[in-house]
């Protein structure tokens, strides 16, 4: 399992499955193999649900991002 934080905060944003975070990690950009840390906007979750995103992790992720044009959540194993 892996826990999601938003950046700027640290508040936790819920906990996605393996299979989850392995979507993400390919749908997004790594600056390193050490990243932990990914940008999202609305595009950004447009782009995971036309590219068949779990509808789980899409609510979770537009709940965050809320009425902000932009974040940055934070990764980490649970």
């Amino acid at each position: 399992m892996i826990q999601l934080r938003d950046k700027a905060s640290g508040a936790p944003l819920g906990t996605i499955s393996d299979e989850q975070f392995q979507f993400m990690v390919d749908q997004l950009e790594e600056e390193s193999s050490a990243d932990t840390d990914y940008y999202i906007n609305g595009p950004t979750l447009d782009m995971f649900e036309e590219n068949g995103a779990d509808p789980t992790l899409l609510a979770a992720l537009r709940q965050a991002l809320g009425a902000r044009e932009d974040m940055e959540i934070v990764w980490s194993r649970a």
